[in-house]
């Protein structure tokens, strides 16, 4: 049977090759995905699922390779789940990145953003000071396993090594099967959550254990015995996020740096912050660059989290207002507020934001600006609310947005209701926030005309 051939032109969000069959009358036909294939390659493929418009397939061979091929820095890319892209130049991530950002703009949103920001970018290996790690023991392959998942399946990589995770992360990869392995709880530890941060004597990596039954005395001093070795930090999970607790060593606390800012953010391990701690920094100085904040400003802060953007904000406008939807996290953000000094210049609420309503914006007073930092599933409420201010109402709108967004499909879609409120979309572009993955972060600019 002769090979199936296809021409690549473009890449999708979760970094395969997208090409197009040709029907026999020579007019293009269904789109085929094919992994690992490359924009400008010509692939010999095969198909592992057919739908009625499109298809899924392996590549099997490069016939026409692409420039921008380069060789995957770690063994296991293409088996483990955590990347898509090793085998892309980093450069051409970056600008595949912001394609996918200007496509979804266009074609969801149906808006174009007037400039187009140069990308930000950082390090592209050893990045990564968040990761949740899997354990599962398979006496198939030796014994217990930790690391990511393999593509597409609930089995776990066989992995030794990892170039997205810090060295010394890495290097514990190993060390941590022999540890779990001489528990007696191994069949009861499902993962490992990685957190790493700032402590009084520099990086300190925290994991917190995810444990399904009761550790013995001898389990509790196999923890206690490795953290002294490998200088760590066990923290215990028995149920969800909120039961994690410090267990060893105690009261060595965890903080991340905005030096820019001369500030110092305190969060536990299972708490959400940016796995790039290196672009994080960045990211916050260029959002706050972009927002242009005066010093009489009162600024909104909306999916505040635990004061990421909140604390820098006030450190540059009269007054901020942090807004989240847990009342844990707004009571936290305030304690991080009055740890670093801002508490008068901050105020933390919490609401749903995914349910606010025209009144409930008003009810928060009027903003001079904003910045929105929502997860995946977008700000739709908040435009929304915006756009349906009245004629009589629009001193609620903030003069400038800047929109700090981990899914530029939803990006859009807000864009679009933004515009709908009278926004312009001045300016727009990705943030690598994710080297080596199909992950798009991105950063919006919306502005009110002068005479709105």
């Amino acid at each position: 049977m002769p090979q199936n051939i296809i021409e690549i032109k473009s890449l999708d969000m979760e970094g395969r090759g997208v090409g197009h069959l040709d029907n026999e009358d020579g007019s293009v036909g269904k789109v085929v995905f094919v992994e690992g294939a490359l924009p400008g390659e010509r692939v010999g493929f095969a198909s592992y699922r057919k739908k009625a418009k499109w298809e899924a397939a392996t590549m099997q061979g490069v016939l026409r390779e692409s420039s921008q091929r380069v060789q995957p820095k770690c063994a296991y890319f293409g088996v483990c789940g955590g990347c898509a892209m090793q085998h892309l130049a980093p450069a051409a991530q970056v600008a595949m990145k912001q394609r996918v950002l200007e496509d979804n703009l266009k074609h969801i949103g149906r808006v174009k953003a007037e400039m187009v920001l140069r990308p930000t970018h950082g390090p592209t290996w050893g990045y990564r000071y968040r990761a949740r790690i899997s354990v599962r023991n398979v006496p198939k392959k030796g014994g217990v396993l930790v690391g990511f998942h393999e593509k597409k399946s609930g089995y776990i990589t066989d992995m030794r090594s990892c170039e997205i995770l810090p060295r010394h992360v890495s290097d514990l990869l190993v060390p941590l099967r022999g540890l779990i392995a001489g528990l007696s709880i191994m069949e009861q530890v499902p993962q490992i959550e990685l957190a790493i941060g700032e402590g009084a004597e520099g990086l300190v990596t925290a994991m917190v254990l995810r444990i399904m039954a009761p550790l013995s005395a001898g389990d509790e001093a196999d923890l206690k015995a490795f953290a002294d070795r490998h200088r760590v930090q066990w923290w215990l999970q028995t149920a969800g996020p909120e039961t994690a607790s410090q267990f060893y060593p105690p009261h060595q606390r965890l903080h991340y740096l905005l030096p820019e800012f001369g500030l110092r953010m305190p969060f536990k391990p299972t708490d959400f912050t940016q796995v790039n701690h290196r672009i994080n920094q960045v990211l916050v100085v260029r959002a706050l660059g972009l927002l242009g904040v005066q010093p009489a400003d009162r600024v909104a802060d909306l999916f505040c989290g635990l004061g990421n953007f909140t604390l820098p904000l006030a450190t540059q406008a009269q007054a901020v207002v942090g807004i989240e939807g847990s009342t844990s996290l707004t009571q936290r953000a305030m304690q991080n507020a009055l740890e670093n000094g801002l508490s008068e210049k901050t105020q933390f609420f919490s609401r749903n934001l995914f349910d606010i309503t025209v009144a409930d914006w008003i009810a928060l007073g009027r903003f001079d600006r904003m910045l929105i930092d929502p997860p995946r599933e977008g700000a739709m409420a908040v435009c929304e609310a915006l756009a349906a201010l009245d004629p009589g109402q629009q001193a609620w709108k903030p003069r400038r947005i800047v929109y700090v967004s981990c899914n530029p499909a939803t990006l859009a879609r807000d864009a679009a209701l933004l515009v709908a409120a009278g926004y312009l979309l001045r300016q727009a572009g990705v943030v690598n926030m994710f080297p080596h993955t199909a992950h798009v972060e991105s950063i919006a600019v919306f502005d009110l005309p002068a005479q709105a």
